[in-house]
This record gives structure tokens, sequence and C-alpha cells, in this order.
């Protein structure tokens, strides 16, 4: 067992922070997850021979670590460099330490923190959402105050920030305050300041300039206008290249070049939270939302420079309504939690809104999932994971186990999980455990 003690200080920025581990061996050649859901934006892993069930009590735990502080933060792994986010102290370059809220690097290897840049203002319910995106050894975050912030990989260097309601001219802040994860493509960041005059907004990501903003006509009674808490999807879609989002007042897509707004639907949104990542399959878009909502499906098409949205199916909250745990798409199949502050596992037919199956959940509130080599990861709010057969043909709960409870996890068990390299990272607030879930 190998005790590692107080992390680096780095750009005037960090304060003292323990990390306790237990380590088995070394992380070498991981494979990356360098975004919110993963390199496809799908929740989808293409890691195989992992194992198939778990043993007695969960499969090993390698190591833990502390000290990111309180956050819903998932996380991002690059080169066996885990990036997340957490409210937790920060050292003034006045001087003294104050409460913040930070982007944070550990070398997973080592066993330690490397970094801890503040970026933001701490918020009082629970800590950051926003998961962090790595691109081109930059680090790219969005505060629940709203700062998009562009930070140095290697060192925790802040090089540039942008506040997507002062600057760049967004809506009000969410009732949970903003939440996405930021979107690169190509020498593009995008990201989602909400409301009618910039709904969405591409930045120069090596520098926050603005290259387009998006303003948004009427879509709808239904919903706020302001942001979402859903991250941008890129998509090429009947044959146009374009962004597709769930803001509060429903599922959007925005034209790639030039910001140009293309179209929107209304139905699926709520006056609440409207909290899931769309789902893309060239030419459909697949949306749900919870608060007796329900989920649609829209069918895209283009013709004479326009793209329409046309509604496939709708299914009622009494059928599938997903919460915040978020769905995923094996093949011809979505599978996700159902219903609010649950997560009943359930088997939907993409294309025809079919309920394949649906069963009792064994955890406690909802459910984030994650799909990896033929099953399905179910985490719950009480921190009850699922391993269940990812098969259209009958519901498999193949195993379960529950995580320890330790210091310092506060709140509900919300964080997605993340598999690199056959270990499993799962994170409650201040504390992240780490799996061994390859087989043999």
């Amino acid at each position: 067992m190998i005790e590692i003690g107080k992390g680096k200080l780095c750009a005037g920025v960090l304060a003292p922070l323990t990390c306790l581990i237990v380590l088995c061996c070394s992380v070498v050649g991981a494979a990356d997850w360098p975004r919110w859901r993963g390199p496809n934006y799908d929740a989808v892993s293409t890691e195989t021979g992992l194992l198939k069930s778990w043993p007695q009590g969960g499969p090993k735990l390698l190591y833990e670590m502390t000290g990111f502080g309180p956050g819903y933060s998932s996380v991002a792994i690059v080169d066996g460099i885990l990036y997340t986010m957490g409210d937790r102290s920060a050292t003034n370059p006045q001087g003294g330490s104050t409460k913040a809220q930070c982007v944070i690097a550990a070398d997973l290897a080592a066993g330690k923190i490397l970094w801890a840049t503040k970026v933001g203002s701490v918020h009082r319910d629970g800590g950051p959402r926003c998961t962090p995106t790595i691109d081109d050894g930059l680090v790219y975050t969005v505060s629940t105050d709203g700062n998009v912030s562009c930070v140095e990989a290697a060192t925790g260097r802040l090089l540039w920030q942008k506040n997507l309601r002062t600057d760049l001219g967004g809506g009000n802040n969410p009732g949970w305050r903003f939440s996405e994860s930021p979107l690169v493509d190509g020498e593009k960041l995008l990201c989602t300041p909400g409301g009618r005059k910039a709904v969405m907004v591409a930045l120069n990501k090596k520098s926050g300039q603005l290259i387009w903003k998006c303003s948004m006509p009427d879509i709808g009674p239904k919903g706020k206008d302001e942001a979402g808490y859903s991250s941008i999807v890129p998509a090429r879609i009947a044959g146009v290249k374009q962004y597709v989002q769930l803001t509060n007042k429903g599922l959007i897509g925005v034209a790639a070049n030039d910001g140009a707004f293309l179209w929107g639907y209304n139905k699926v949104a709520n006056g609440v939270a409207n909290i899931t990542t769309p789902i893309v399959d060239d030419p459909y878009v697949f949306g749900s939302t919870a608060y007796n909502t329900g989920s649609a499906l829209l069918k895209l098409s283009a013709e004479q420079g326009k793209v329409a949205a046309e509604e496939v199916y709708f299914l009622d909250s009494r059928t599938f309504q997903n919460h915040h745990g978020n769905c995923v798409k094996v093949g011809d199949y979505i599978y996700a939690g159902h219903d609010q502050n649950k997560g009943k596992p359930t088997c939907v037919e993409f294309k025809t809104g079919k309920i394949m199956w649906q069963a009792d959940q064994p955890g406690g509130g909802s459910a984030a999932v994650l799909y990896a080599d033929g099953r399905l990861y179910f985490r719950y709010d009480d921190n009850k994971l699922a391993l269940i057969e990812a098969s259209p043909k009958a519901y498999n709960l193949i195993s379960t186990f529950r995580m320890p409870k330790r210091d310092g996890m506060s709140g509900p068990g919300w964080a997605h999980m993340v598999i690199v390299d056959g270990r499993l990272y799962v994170r409650h607030a201040d504390v992240l455990f780490v799996y061994d879930v390859k087989a043999g």
C-alpha cells in the first residue's frame, strides 16, 4: 500500500490537498476519454475484454483518491491524466486562501494532483456540473456562474476566459446554474449562453474571440428562454453539418459554418429542467426530458438550403422520460433509466419508440448509464451500481454492488462513470473510486 501526501501547488491558485491512494499498479497506455460522454459524445466505450459479471461485493477496488471537493462533474482522461472540476480551497494571488470553483488535473500513475486552477465562484448547491473537454493540450470548462475558460493542460495556467452572460449575451443563469460541458470542433469552441439573442456561440478555441452568435426565433410556448443543462452534439444530418442541443425551450439545430438557426422542436421542453444530451443518428435526433414531459424522435430533411424536423413519435411521461442519467444508443435500441428521480432500466426501439422491456430499478434515485463490451453500467444516486445485459430480448440484471461510504461524499451520486484501459472511474464529490473491470 502506498500513501501519497500533499499535491503540488501550481499557477498561484492551489491550496494544500490531501490525496489518499491505494495503488495496485500504474496506469500505462490508457486510452483517451477526452470529453463528456467520451470520444463520440455517446457514452459508448469501445473497450473489450471486460468482466461479463462482477464478483460478490463488486469488482476489485484498485485505489481511491480524495481532494476534488464537492461537484457532480464527471472525469475526462487523456494520456493518463484525469481532469475534473470541484469546489475546493484555492490560494489567492494577493495571499491567503479562499474557496473557489476549480478545474483539476491528477496524474493517475503517480496518484497525485498536478494542479488546480480557479475558474469561477463556488456553487452552493453541490458544486460544478461540467466535465472538462481536452483538446490539443488545452482544457476547456464552463463554471456554474458562466465562465468559459481555457487552461493549459500541462501547467494549469489560465489562458483566456469569457462569461456566457456578460461577454456573450446569454440569457438568465438557469435555476441550478450553467451545467454544460463545452464542445471543441476543429478550431471552434461551442457553448450555450441561452436565451433569444445568443442561444449558441462559437469561439476561437485558442483566443476566445467570437466567431459567430446564433439568435433563436420563437419555437413555442414551453420552457424558458435560458440554456438547459444539456451539452452540444456535433452532427452531419441530412447532408448539413450542424450542432444539436437541448435548451430550456427544446431541441434545436444550428448551422456549423455560420451559426444560422436551422430548426427547433418545443414539444419536448418543460419549464423546470431540460437535461439529457440528445442522441443523433442521421437523419434522426432523439431527445427526452422529465418533469411529466416525455421523449421524441425527429427525422430531419434538407431542401433548398432549409432543414425541417418532423416528429416520428412522441412517448408520454408514463411511457418513457429520462431525468438526468442520460441515454445510450446501442445498435437499433436506446437504453436508459425511466421516470422522475428514478432510473427504471428501459430498452426502447430507436426508430419506432416501442418499449422492448422496462424493469424495477435495482438502486435508489436516478441512474447514470454507460455502455461497454455488451454490458450496460447503471450508477444510482445511492451509489448502487448495476451490470445489465445490453439486449433488446429481455431484461437481464447480471450483477450489483454498492460503493463504500467515505467522508466527503456529500449529496447524491450523480457523476457519470468512465471506463479507460479496463478501469472503471466513479466519482462522488470529493472522492474518486477506481475499479478493475478487466477480465482475467
